[in-house]
């Protein structure tokens, strides 16, 4: 069997980073920058402008009264000067009139019969200088998904349209003749199918577009059929069950004779049964039917490969080190992942019962 590590490193090798496609801003939420380097276009902001709302001043007038001579409000083109002995009313946002160097919030002054009483300032109060936050040339690296505030900064650049990473088309393929639709009622010794709605699930978290293929029986036939169709439409081929040892186990033997196999078997618990190869000119990843097992060998080894599709390292989880609170058993050759729940000082305690079958404790 192969380690994790060697799974991984078999099946990233197979992949490469997607095209390109050019998307709108308000689009990009949640996308990947081909290029994650922006070379910035404009000064951020372009002119100085007041973060308070107050009274722009020349600091050296104060503290003491005097004489109001306008008001300048954000975007307005022609904001009238600030002389000496001046202010002029000002709100947030509104350029830095000509001749002001400081602004008096306006809860530490008094306007009355045409003047203001201010209180001291110092140059820069309540200042925003011009380019305070990006200068024109600077390198912006915006690595990883669009996040609202990354959208923020390459919307205050200009930017109208981004060029982003395909999304993955990860085709899934449910298998098993006790599978059911959720909804439905079940028959005798039928059950719903959970791995599909869950992997479609996870495949959307990681920034794939799901393809949710109709599920089929234990029939060899009918599977190579579902998948060498959708291998033509997806980056990606992802099935559930069928790669064990059973007689009724036919996703490996429809890879070995219609397609490629990698490799099977790694030594992790849950999720021994994996199958990594080529069908249809497209990577397939058969993963195990049991669903604590298929949903973590999705994390540990399709999340990834999801992100390599777009050009993104690593499966962009934060790791912790926490201790366990008990003992955990564990099968010795192979390497646990285990369902836990973590204290606030990173102590650990089983969720709930291990078993492969077992979905709540992977919920909690």
């Amino acid at each position: 069997m192969l380690t994790l590590d060697e799974a991984r490193e078999r099946l990233f090798a197979r992949l490469t980073p997607l095209d390109g496609e050019t998307i709108g801003l308000a689009e990009a939420a949640g996308r990947v920058l081909v290029e994650p380097r922006v070379v910035a276009a404009v000064d951020v902001p372009a002119f100085a402008n007041s973060a308070m709302d107050g009274y722009a001043v020349r600091a050296a007038d104060t503290p003491g009264r005097l004489r109001l001579v306008g008001e300048v409000t954000a975007g307005m083109a022609s904001p009238p000067s600030v002389a000496p002995g001046t202010a002029v009313r000002i709100m947030t946002g509104a350029p830095i009139p000509p001749g002001a160097d400081a602004v008096v919030p306006v809860e530490v002054a008094t306007e009355a019969d045409a003047g203001v009483q201010v209180a001291r300032a110092r140059t820069g109060d309540h200042v925003r200088a011009a380019a305070h936050d990006t200068r024109t040339g600077d390198d912006v690296c915006l690595e990883g998904a669009l996040t609202p505030a990354r959208l923020a900064v390459l919307a205050t650049l200009g930017m109208g349209t981004v060029e982003v990473r395909r999304r993955p088309v990860v085709a899934i393929l449910s298998t098993g003749d006790e599978l059911v639709e959720p909804g439905t009622a079940l028959g005798p010794h039928q059950v719903h199918d959970a791995n599909g709605i869950a992997l479609a699930a996870a495949v959307r978290e990681a920034g794939g577009d799901p393809l949710l293929l109709p599920r089929v029986g234990d029939d060899a036939a009918a599977i190579e059929r579902v998948v060498l169709d959708a291998a033509g439409r997806a980056d990606l081929l992802v099935t559930s069950a069928g790669v064990s040892v059973g007689r009724h186990d036919h996703v490996r033997g429809v890879l070995e004779a219609s397609g490629s196999l990698d490799f099977w078997r790694i030594a992790i618990q849950p999720g021994k049964p994996l199958a990594v190869g080529e069908l249809g000119g497209t990577t397939l990843i058969g993963l195990p039917g049991n669903p604590v097992s298929a949903l973590v060998v999705f994390e540990l080894v399709v999340r990834p490969a999801i992100r390599r599709l777009l050009g993104l390292a690593g499966d962009g989880r934060v790791h912790l080190q926490a201790v366990a609170e008990e003992r955990i058993g564990k099968d010795a050759p192979r390497r646990a992942f285990l369902r836990v729940r973590l204290t606030a000082d990173l102590r650990a305690r089983p969720a709930g019962g291990q078993g492969s079958s077992q979905l709540r404790p992977m919920a909690a």
